[in-house]
């Protein structure tokens, strides 16, 4: 076991939380689908003619503003978003700048819920950076060369290779327990992003087809969710952090692991091309800038997590889950041929759905600024995916966390520390998948106390396994005394 110390680095300094978006209505199978996606065009050049508010970059020859659209509650964008905001590291380096070019730079923070309003306000000139997922990266693609307005991933923020940012739950309780019951049931997911390809690709993998077998909502995450309380839907289907939280809150509980699917997902930073032309120190500068964010997180993950929590109003556990030393996510801005490879493989699910046309994702992604940001190191660093231990406990009371070897050490500290857990975080035996100790499926097989993120894994795992046995969280911690 080991101790991870984290300090007290940060000052807190808390952003404003935003509503959640107006409820969107539930979409009936492909025919809305393909209307919403006959729509878009229609509706992001409207914007580019009439969107409301100036121009992103408001600038005379002293003054520059730059807009930056970002999702606060999306939170392995964090290191471009929700934490570099409130650490002030870009505003901090255009100061610099301005010290070298004799201008003065504001930044002007814009917090959305999905990919999808920031893509629109890109393409109408009101928004020069902004960070998304791996689906919406590639609409913002096609919809910037489909506009005359090209755009260009130049940064990675978080990444998952196994893609177990995504995840399917279900209300606890709920009598599904793989995905050939969700036959004929009703699904909430937000149709275009990474979360609905995980949904699409693991329906297909079972045998389901995702248009006629299902009945899919297409709703933002947090009208799925409410519809999911409600029993509008059977299943959702999103990305971080939905599902942590509502697992967190005794909501919901995984029905399956995105990480099975063994397919990379990611978010990353979107430039727009022309700004990047005009301004490309400013660009460097952000991502200078979201790389000592990304340190910041790497060094003090419980700070930096508190700070995030206070910013977005979510549990500092739920947001530990995915951004914590051995969290979730991955946080690196390199662009890993691997991000790239997976990228190539989603604008095919993109165009099944007939979301988005061609995509050249080789002219799209462009690695030249965040190369000058790290200099000769970059090869190496993006050549690396290591990635700490994701078990993990959280003591009431304490700054920093413990790290274990695996489930066995994890469940004699807890049991040793009973009543005093904030939270245990543990790796799905398969996938590797790491997920909250007493949210998880547990498994007895001889003498091995198996951890599994969703009821389909364990389930998999005992029917390959003779002798093995599910078991609660409670009976593992007695056993492991």
């Amino acid at each position: 076991m080991s101790s991870r110390p984290t300090g007290s680095p940060f000052v807190p300094s808390p952003s404003p939380s935003r509503r959640p978006p107006a409820p969107s209505s539930a979409a009936p199978r492909a025919v809305r689908r393909r209307a919403l996606a006959a729509a878009l065009p229609a509706a992001l050049l409207a914007a580019s003619l009439s969107g409301c508010g100036a121009a992103a970059d408001a600038s005379d020859d002293k003054t520059v503003t730059v807009t930056v659209g970002y999702q606060s509650k999306t939170i392995n964008t964090v290191t471009a978003g929700t934490l570099l905001r409130s650490l002030g590291f870009f505003e901090r380096a255009l100061r610099a700048e301005g010290k070298r070019d004799g201008r003065t730079y504001k930044v002007r923070w814009q917090d959305y819920a999905t990919g999808a309003p920031i893509t629109a306000q890109m393409v109408a000139g009101k928004v020069d950076i902004g960070s998304m997922g791996d689906f919406p990266l590639l609409i913002n693609a096609a919809r910037g060369r489909q506009l005359h307005a090209p755009t260009r991933l130049v940064s990675v923020t978080g990444y998952n290779l196994r893609g177990a940012l995504n995840t399917i739950v279900t209300k606890p309780g709920s009598g599904l327990r793989s995905l050939a019951d969700l036959r004929g049931k009703t699904v909430s997911s937000s149709v275009g992003s990474a979360s609905d390809g995980t949904l699409v690709r693991a329906l297909r993998q079972a045998g389901i087809d995702p248009e006629a077998d299902i009945h899919k909502l297409n709703q933002q995450p947090a009208v799925g969710a409410s519809a999911l309380q409600s029993g509008t839907a059977d299943a959702l289907s999103q990305f971080v952090a939905w599902p942590g939280l509502l697992a967190f809150q005794g909501k919901a509980q995984a029905l399956y692991d995105g990480g099975a699917l063994g397919l990379p997902t990611f978010h990353g930073v979107t430039v727009r091309d022309a700004f990047a032309a005009q301004r490309p120190a400013v660009v460097r500068a952000f991502l200078t800038a979201q790389r000592e964010a990304t340190r910041a997180l790497q060094t003090h993950p419980v700070d930096a997590a508190r700070r995030v929590a206070g910013a977005t109003g979510l549990p500092p556990e739920v947001v530990y889950l995915y951004n914590g030393a051995g969290g979730l996510a991955t946080f690196d801005p390199t662009l890993k041929p691997q991000l790239v490879a997976a990228l190539k493989k989603d604008v095919t699910v993109l165009r099944a759905a007939k979301l988005t046309g061609p995509v050249n994702v080789d002219s799209f992604v462009n690695d030249r600024y965040v190369k000058q940001s790290y200099g000769s190191g970059y090869a190496k660093a993006r050549n690396s995916t290591a990635h700490p231990s994701p078990d993990e406990v959280w003591l009431r009371g304490e700054d920093r966390t413990h790290s274990f070897t695996g489930p066995d050490a994890l469940l004699r500290f807890a049991a040793a520390h009973h009543g005093k857990v904030r939270a245990a975080y543990v790796a799905d035996a398969t996938t590797g998948t790491r997920w909250f100790a007493d949210k998880s499926v547990w498994v007895r097989d001889g003498a091995r106390l198996l951890p599994f993120a969703a009821r389909a894994t364990a389930d998999a795992w005992t029917r390959k396994h003779r002798g093995a046995r599910p078991l609660s969280y409670a009976a593992a911690l007695e056993r492991a005394r």
